[in-house]
């Protein structure tokens, strides 16, 4: 495949003008002007093609929970929303804890899935070590509940959490509060890379600059919704954990995310439907189709840059958990590739989700563009509307 007049970010941040020539999956070429008549060509006309977005922290809902989401359902969304790979957290039923039960969800995603995916694993409360040193090579991290889980995923112990960090290559934590000083403690007495999920507050934010400074070796997440809303803004529907918090806390996260000290923009993506948001105070909020279109709003408004943006949401990502492939837009990697038309803003409308949640805590939200095209691998999987090849693959991680 040719994708003629692509703008794509240059190393200083500026848009320019070049052709990608795709071949098995991967980049081969990327120059001012590729002129190969054999090939398919997808002439986008100076719209802005950036690197897939790779989405670290999601819930998928399946197996256990398939009423809410699942891999097929979840997998089409992401490709809407520009996600080309995504990880799926361990607290499914059951949770995932075993070996068999990853067994399972791998078996579960194949050849159902329009993007590419792995799974974290997770640590148990009645301690899993063994079952974490069998599988630790094939999922991104081991994942730690400090604070709030369902199942047997809160682990309080400190024996157990001694032998989980241990058996563990990387791990990442539901910490909050004084949690995540904890979590950092461990990080460090047991000299294991941490991964911080949706940090939420001021406060967290300053224990983590000091840590940094200090050379622990931890990586901070960011939410969406921590990012476009407030506590103001708290209804039955925008319930989750962590919870919304205040506009200073708000502006704290945009103040981290300026100056290095957020690495990664993950969802949290955890759907729940309509009737159950209606029922009851249930937490967890569908995010995937979304957030990048609602985030392309903050770059407009200069609160952004398109250039960091890509870096929260794709380029770190695959740095921090070691994906093989997905190196950005750049030859020799995997051809992810999202092409955004800026010129095409909407409001974002239950109607049009595609997400078995069906809603969007973003509804009623002007988007800052559009996502027309996914491609996986070389491959459209979305385009204006439309879903193609479910081609998803389990992804591999480098040493």
């Amino acid at each position: 495949m040719l994708i003629k007049n692509c703008r794509v970010l240059a190393e200083s941040g500026e848009l320019v003008l070049k052709d990608i020539l795709i071949k098995d999956g991967k980049i081969v070429e990327i120059n001012d002007k590729i002129d190969r008549l054999d090939e398919e060509i997808l002439d986008i006309s100076g719209k802005i093609v950036i690197p897939g977005c790779i989405d670290v922290h999601t819930h998928m809902r399946e197996p256990g929970l398939t009423s809410k989401e699942d891999l097929e359902s979840g997998s089409k969304a992401c490709v809407k929303g520009g996600v080309t790979t995504f990880l799926d957290m361990p607290n499914t039923v059951p949770n995932t804890i075993t070996e068999r039960d990853l067994n399972e969800k791998e078996r579960l995603a194949q050849n159902r899935c329009y993007c590419d995916y792995g799974f974290h694993f997770g640590g148990s409360r009645f301690e899993n070590s063994k079952e974490i040193e069998r599988v630790k090579d094939r999922v991104a991290t081991t994942k730690i509940f400090l604070n709030m889980s369902t199942g047997d995923m809160l682990v309080e112990s400190e024996e157990v959490l001694s032998k989980i960090f241990k058996s563990s290559k990387f791990v990442s934590v539901h910490s909050e509060g004084e949690m995540v000083q904890k979590a950092i403690e461990l990080s460090k007495r047991y000299d294991k890379p941490l991964y911080l999920c949706h940090i939420s507050t001021a406060e967290e934010l300053e224990i983590i600059k000091k840590a940094k400074k200090e050379g622990a070796k931890i990586y901070v997440e960011v939410a969406p919704h921590h990012l476009v809303f407030t506590e103001d803004n708290r209804d039955n529907f925008l319930r989750m954990k962590p919870e919304l918090k205040s506009k200073s806390d708000c502006e704290a996260l945009w103040r981290g995310i300026d100056e290095g000290v957020i690495d990664t923009i993950g969802t949290d993506h955890a759907p729940h439907t309509v009737l159950e948001k209606e029922k009851k105070i249930i937490f967890g909020v569908p995010s995937v189709e979304n957030y990048l279109e609602i985030l392309l709003k903050e770059v407009k408004n200069k609160r952004i840059s398109l250039k960091k943006l890509v870096e929260l949401t794709s380029l770190n990502p695959a740095k921090i958990f070691k994906i093989k492939g997905k190196n950005g837009l750049n030859v020799g990697s995997d051809a992810d590739l999202v092409v955004i038309d800026l010129d095409k803003e909407y409001l974002v409308k239950r109607k049009d989700i595609v997400s078995k949640s069906g809603w969007s805590p973003y509804e009623n939200m002007q988007t800052g563009g559009t996502v027309e095209t996914t491609i996986v691998r070389g491959e459209i999987v979305y385009h204006k509307g439309e879903f193609y090849n479910k081609i998803g693959k389990g992804v591999s991680y480098y040493e």
